[in-house]
């Protein structure tokens, strides 16, 4: 029996954009077909939705409905818009990269004089080179995730990295996604970092909107090779318009002996999700992942981890926390795997919830699945409201009773903030956190 899928208009106007596309999306040969299969493979996935587990709280169906065109390529005044977008979110002594609309913007990035041990360059050069090697990368993660698949077929730019064995980077590098808002579109970007043997480089990503954007659509992904001994710092930024859309998703690999810090805070998006995938692939490495929604109105916050123990005596620690202030909704989906062969595996993991109103929601869901007998491993999750008793204590003390929420709500995510290594960067955090408490009514 022959069974047909019937596409909706949304399937039918994604097919019909792709087939205009593809001539002008980088790459051919190979690269070309890659892109075609994993088109197909989103035709046969379509948008996620709650009966599939891993989006159970998360249905693309409900909150986005459709896929949005890419945009046309930014010209002199989405530029200008930019540019004074990335002026009110500039971070001192940083080597900036900026894209705009999903394309590269060389006279907004600070691309020059990189020295021997760093190399920078954009997605569209490395696959129109034709670097079978680099392409075999871009494309390692399969096919099986709808998101991952469209990000795979549709990719129009993004940034390649790669830091040489021994290097270490002093000055932390920094991917700067604006969306211009010259039109409602969805940019499709992808990048990839790959860190030599012992080397050290410090990475931050912020997606932000220029003045006037609103609903559009980022679907990002991020490629991530750390080499044997060598350490990555990973700092993640999330303020894009309250009225966009974020799916990012990364596919993260250590070496013997490395170690990957990583953190990432949640203030913008009306629904955003980063889901990745870290693989403990060399003895001896460790993972330190922290998190933080701070969302209010009707904010929907979904991060979706996958931490993989493949080998012996590896560590990981997860740290989340989630402040839901209003109606908003805030998902924490954490899933440890110890493999046979992972003895002494030591990983912990534990997400908190702060709810400060009646209407908010949080979603979590920690997961152990351990298939070998010689390990540490713990995970916990609670969910609350601030404590009256503290909150009492500090009002009788001349606090108003905005300024004593707000001294709790910091102290209650600056356990995950603790972790950024970087004092600046940590500052910021700090920075951003403190402008939401502000901001609340």
């Amino acid at each position: 029996m022959n069974v047909v899928v019937a596409k909706t208009e949304t399937g039918r106007a994604l097919s019909d954009v792709f087939a205009v596309a593809r001539g002008r999306l980088p790459g051919t040969g190979q690269v070309a077909d890659r892109r075609r299969q994993a088109f197909e493979a989103y035709e046969r996935l379509g948008l996620p939705h709650r009966r599939i587990e891993d989006w159970k709280y998360t249905d693309l169906r409900v909150l986005m409905r459709e896929v949005l065109p890419p945009p046309a390529a930014p010209d002199a005044a989405a530029l200008k818009r930019a540019a004074a977008a990335l002026k009110l979110h500039a971070i001192a002594g940083v080597r900036r990269v900026v894209l705009v609309d999903g394309v590269f913007a060389p006279k907004l990035s600070d691309t020059a004089d990189l020295g021997k041990n760093i190399s920078i360059r954009t997605l569209r050069d490395v696959l129109e080179a034709g670097d079978a090697a680099i392409d075999a990368q871009l494309f390692a993660p399969d096919n099986s995730d709808a998101m991952v698949a469209l990000n795979s077929a549709m990719m129009t730019d993004g940034i390649v990295i790669e830091v040489a064995d021994g290097a270490v980077i002093t000055l932390p590098l920094h991917i700067v996604h604006i969306a211009s808002g010259a039109a409602p579109a969805a940019m499709f970007t992808r990048s990839l970092i790959r860190v030599g043997k012992a080397a050290g480089v410090t990475l931050v990503e912020s997606y932000i909107g220029a003045e006037g954007a609103k609903a559009y659509q980022v679907h990002d992904s991020l490629i991530v090779s750390i080499g044997d001994g060598a350490r990555l710092d990973h700092v993640r930024l999330i303020e894009d318009s309250r009225e966009a859309f974020n799916i990012s998703s990364a596919v993260v690999t250590l070496g013997a002996q490395a170690h990957f810090n990583t953190f990432g805070m949640n203030t913008g998006s009306l629904v955003s999700r980063y889901q990745a995938t870290i693989a403990c692939a060399g003895e001896g490495s460790r993972v330190e992942t922290n998190g933080v929604n701070l969302l209010n109105g009707r904010q929907h916050a979904d991060s979706t981890l996958l931490l993989d123990h493949t080998v012996p005596n590896c560590a990981s620690r997860e740290i989340f926390r989630a402040v839901v202030d209003d109606r908003a909704h805030s998902v924490f989906q954490g899933r440890i795997i110890v493999r046979p062969d992972a003895q002494k595996t030591d990983a912990k993991m534990m997400t908190r919830a702060l709810l400060l109103s009646d209407e908010a929601e949080a979603d979590n869901k920690p997961e152990l699945e351990i298939f070998a007998d010689d390990v540490t491993c713990g995970h916990g999750a609670t969910t609350g409201a601030l404590d009256q008793s503290l909150l009492f204590y500090l009002r009788a003390r001349g606090l108003s009773e905005k300024e004593a929420q707000a001294l709790l709500i910091q102290a209650f995510v600056g356990e995950a903030i603790e972790s950024i290594a970087n004092d600046a960067l940590r500052e910021l955090a700090i920075s951003a956190a403190q402008r939401w408490l502000e901001a609340r009514g």
